[in-house]
């Protein structure tokens, strides 16, 4: 009986001992690098522009086809500022169609041929005409030299600094490149024209008639979204946006998918075709595919900072009151990998002034917390005043007091006042001196010489 009572004492003094043992910290853990094959790869969230994914992603490379999703933003916004509609009907002028190569991305659009502008963003969007970029650049600008001009200037304004461009429709040439991350500035502000992602997202169109040609079927360039040419590359997740290539540029594409509350973009540049197990392999899409599985699988939104978190006091001077405690001004989500928990951030606090004076009023914005983590930044918050803090007379007398002793102009003044004075004293001293002295000799010397008038 004895012996069980010992074993129980014993279970249950090692069990004590072992929920006292606090736990260790679990370490954070990162995704391994995917290694995308291709020169360039970007994969970004678009709901929150974070970037889970970026390889040589601001370097100048050769866009391709993909020069025609800058063509397309132009042409929408011409048709949102009413210089154009989408059931305008242009006329393909011979200018339009010369100097392009025959064996090149067309929709065999014919000179004098009429078509719509929304028929026209689809041969040039679904199946990369290149005829099409050059009939809607004249209509937008009045000339191909001018809308390129355009379109430089856009970039410019969208903050592409790795970007140039010679032609509408992206046919080589050494003087016109853009970047991965560049292509991703150009996209994001298409896609917030309903109409460009509804083109891009057609697997096939059906283009009516026209004064020319008979209907025209047609199947979209990119593989992710149809099995029409080719198949082992289709993605029920992925909606759009563009293909291109050349043999400078390689094979290159801008996609989408969708997985849950994840939205993702990416962007790659320069992959190539290679031939595995006898089958031939496009890059561009394979990647493409891999890349969005790796964000799907490896990144979530969490919550890394609450509103109402007190993060730390600032010391108060000028008041009764010696600190106030400072919250973030909001909370913080953001897309994160999996394995990185909230507690695994390090966390920045920049005050704007420490002590600060009061007084001070609740909300205040006084300081910044950033959080990040591996030299990755994960969101920066202003820190706001949790209460109100009310300065006192008494200490700001005193403070004013010592500012004005403490003043330089009022040293100079005090010292030159104190000189004056002790100048004006020496020259009393003296003047009292020279007084003393030459008066009493002037007195002596007329007593001695006097000797009064003399009697008669």
């Amino acid at each position: 009986m004895k012996t069980k009572r010992f074993f129980s004492f014993f279970l249950m003094l090692v069990l004590s001992m072992t929920l006292c043992v606090p736990a260790a910290a679990s370490e954070a853990v990162l995704p391994e690098d995917p290694d995308i094959l291709a020169k360039a790869a970007l994969l970004i969230d678009l709901e929150t522009g974070a970037v889970a994914y970026a390889k040589n992603e601001h370097q100048e490379l050769y866009p391709a086809s993909l020069t025609k999703i800058m063509t397309a933003l132009l042409v929408l916004e011409a048709v949102d500022a009413g210089t154009l509609t989408m059931e305008q009907e242009l006329t393909a002028s011979s200018s339009a169609l010369s100097g392009l190569p025959y064996d090149g991305s067309n929709a065999g659009i014919k000179a004098g041929e009429i078509m719509s502008v929304r028929n026209l963003l689809y041969c040039m969007l679904v199946i990369s005409a290149n005829e099409a970029c050059n009939i809607l650049a004249e209509a937008v600008s009045g000339s191909i030299d001018a809308f390129v001009e355009k379109m430089n200037l856009r970039a410019a304004e969208l903050g592409c600094v790795n970007t140039h461009f010679i032609n509408t429709n992206g046919l080589h040439d050494p003087q016109h490149y853009t970047s991965a991350w560049d292509v991703y500035l150009i996209t994001q502000e298409a896609l917030k024209h309903p109409d460009f992602m509804t083109i891009c997202n057609t697997a096939n169109v059906v283009i009516p008639a026209t004064n020319l040609s008979g209907q025209r079927n047609y199947w979209t360039t990119n593989h992710l979204l149809a099995t029409w040419r080719v198949i082992g590359y289709r993605n029920r997740e992925a909606m759009g946006i563009k293909t291109g290539s050349t043999s400078d540029a390689g094979y290159c594409l801008v996609s989408s998918a969708k997985r849950g509350s994840l939205h993702f973009l990416s962007v790659i540049l320069g992959a190539e075709r290679v031939e595995e197990n006898g089958v031939g392999n496009i890059r561009s899409f394979s990647e493409t595919t891999r890349l969005f599985n790796y964000g799907f699988d490896n990144f979530t939104y969490k919550t890394i900072l609450e509103k109402d978190e007190p993060i730390r006091e600032i010391a108060v001077s000028l008041s009764e009151m010696d600190h106030v405690t400072v919250h973030p001004a909001r909370s913080i989500e953001v897309l994160i990998p999996k394995g990185l928990e909230p507690e695994h951030l390090e966390r920045t606090v920049t005050l704007y002034a420490d002590p600060v004076e009061a007084p001070v009023s609740e909300g205040d914005v006084l300081g910044t917390l950033t959080l990040h983590y591996d030299g990755v930044e994960y969101g920066t918050v202003d820190l706001l005043a949790s209460h109100n803090v009310e300065a006192s007379q008494k200490l700001i007398f005193y403070r004013d007091v010592q500012a004005f002793l403490s003043n330089r102009t009022v040293h100079i003044a005090a010292v030159a006042t104190v000189l004056f004075i002790l100048l004006v004293i020496l020259l009393v001293v003296t003047s009292s001196r020279r007084r003393r002295r030459y008066g009493r000799s002037s007195m002596h010397g007329r007593h001695g010489g006097y000797r009064g008038r003399k009697r008669r």
